[in-house]
């Protein structure tokens, strides 16, 4: 069964909140999920049957059995290696995120183009010259590129990624990709995921003097 993309999302917060449960903490409900992520009971339930495991009734959704079956449906532990395409900020940042191995994504190596990085490692990922993506993409059977270049040589790089094997790209950008059919973009658009937050919690603007 196809999962929606937002029903993903919405169960990968489940599974966050699974994580922190004590370990006195047997079941949970759907109404504490809710309360938790300031969203509609209904829907958590309606999310749940995707995992074909029913509540009890009084007690809840079982935690260890709940969590176990969210990793299975979103494959948590089926390994997806990866490149990181721009060692700046953002890209050096992403590479320290050590929860990304948790939820099945290995950060293999990093690219750029600028002499400054290159030979250099962040976190253990060695960093390399963006023409070496295609060799290395070819010899270790990495098709997933997580793009976090500067907007001005989005575009251009993203052809270069696509040119040289790889199949999926995790745009960090602010620029829209344009690239072949066969190669799938997902777009993490940071600056629509900020105005959406304050535009529904009234965030007031912080005024100096």
């Amino acid at each position: 069964m196809n999962i929606p993309d937002k029903v993903v999302n919405r169960l990968t917060l489940y599974h966050f909140i699974l994580d922190d449960l004590r370990e006195d903490e047997k079941y949970i409900s759907s109404s504490k999920i809710a309360q938790l992520l300031n969203i509609d009971n209904s829907q958590i339930r309606k999310d749940l049957k995707y995992l074909d495991k029913p509540g009890k009734a009084r007690l809840g959704y079982d935690a260890k059995i709940l969590k176990k079956a969210i990793e299975e449906k979103l494959g948590f532990k089926q390994t997806k290696d990866a490149f990181i395409i721009g060692a700046g900020n953002l890209g050096s940042a992403l590479a320290k995120y050590s929860s990304f191995q948790d939820y099945g994504l290995n950060v293999l190596a990093m690219f750029d183009n600028n002499p400054n990085v290159i030979g250099t490692t962040i976190n253990g990922k060695e960093v390399f010259d963006i023409t070496r993506v295609g060799n290395l993409s070819q010899r270790l059977g990495v098709d997933i590129a997580i793009l976090t270049v500067p907007r001005e040589s989005a575009k251009s790089v993203a052809n270069y990624l696509a040119g040289s094997g790889i199949k999926y790209i995790w745009n960090f950008t602010t620029c829209i990709l344009d690239v072949p059919k066969d190669v799938k973009v997902w777009n993490e658009n940071l600056v629509g995921s900020f105005l959406q937050f304050t535009n529904n919690n009234e965030v007031k603007e912080n005024k100096n003097g």
